[in-house]
């Protein structure tokens, strides 16, 4: 395995001429695209068009059929590069936070820092703290999955993907399966992470937090990039036909 080595000058993530196919079903269809270092990348589109695919494949979580994509630099598409690696770089948010129910949050929170980073208890209990105060859930520390809201969980899960130290974060809808009420919550915590300065690439359906917070909205359909630019433009004036008959029904 080729041990990676980060460009510091290179894009966070550069994905190019990326195709993925399922069976015979073309997802994504040759998609050209960049999150540049402290930038938050937000990506819509109507279900079905290749978003959380795309998302997915920035990590390996699901294999390209073609098409390269860069880390910091790192081609982690080459089959020779430790991918773990890299991957340990990269922050992963879920739709359905992905926490292990027999586990503690504190648990939750030290598993790999103590597996993959090798820390001993003492250090990943305090880095684990430190991010559950971080996401204003210091006094959940004990507590289990099932005892918590859906909103707390998915901080909790926040807090987890921070306690790796990653240099970018990807959130895959990572408020949609939240009551409305609780939303407010984990978008609060995200737009803290923006102001510190965290790389991001957000899947999402909250145009309010694109235009607040996002640096570049993306919209894809049909496994294609159809528009990208600074929120504010491209929501107020969307060029491609197709951006204005999804924005007209969203917003």
């Amino acid at each position: 395995m080729t041990e990676p080595r980060v460009d510091e000058k290179a894009p966070a993530i550069d994905v190019r001429e990326l195709h993925k196919y399922f069976g015979d079903n073309e997802v994504l269809k040759g998609i050209d695209f960049h999150v540049d270092n402290g930038q938050v990348v937000c990506v819509i589109g109507p279900s079905g068009s290749g978003k959380s695919t795309l998302l997915r494949c920035v990590n390996l979580l699901e294999t390209p059929t073609s098409g390269k994509i860069f880390v910091e630099g790192i081609e982690i598409t080459d089959p020779d590069i430790d991918v773990d690696k890299v991957r340990a770089r990269i922050g992963m948010v879920f739709q359905s936070f992905n926490l292990f129910p027999h586990l503690s949050v504190l648990r939750n929170l030290t598993i790999a820092q103590r597996r993959v980073k090798g820390r001993g208890r003492d250090e990943a209990v305090a880095v684990a703290r430190a991010n559950l105060d971080k996401v204003g859930l210091a006094e959940k520390v004990d507590a289990y999955p099932a005892h918590l809201s859906g909103g707390q969980q998915q901080r909790v899960a926040i807090a987890r993907a921070l306690s790796m130290d990653p240099d970018m974060m990807l959130f895959d809808e990572p408020t949609s399966a939240l009551d409305p009420e609780l939303v407010g919550d984990v978008l609060g915590v995200m737009k803290e992470l923006a102001e510190e300065g965290m790389t991001m690439m957000v899947v999402t359906h909250e145009m309010g937090f694109a235009r607040e917070v996002g640096d570049k909205l993306v919209f894809m359909d049909g496994g294609v990039i159809l528009e990208e630019g600074v929120p504010a433009e491209v929501l107020a004036h969307p060029q491609h036909e197709r951006t204005r008959s999804f924005l007209s029904k969203v917003l």
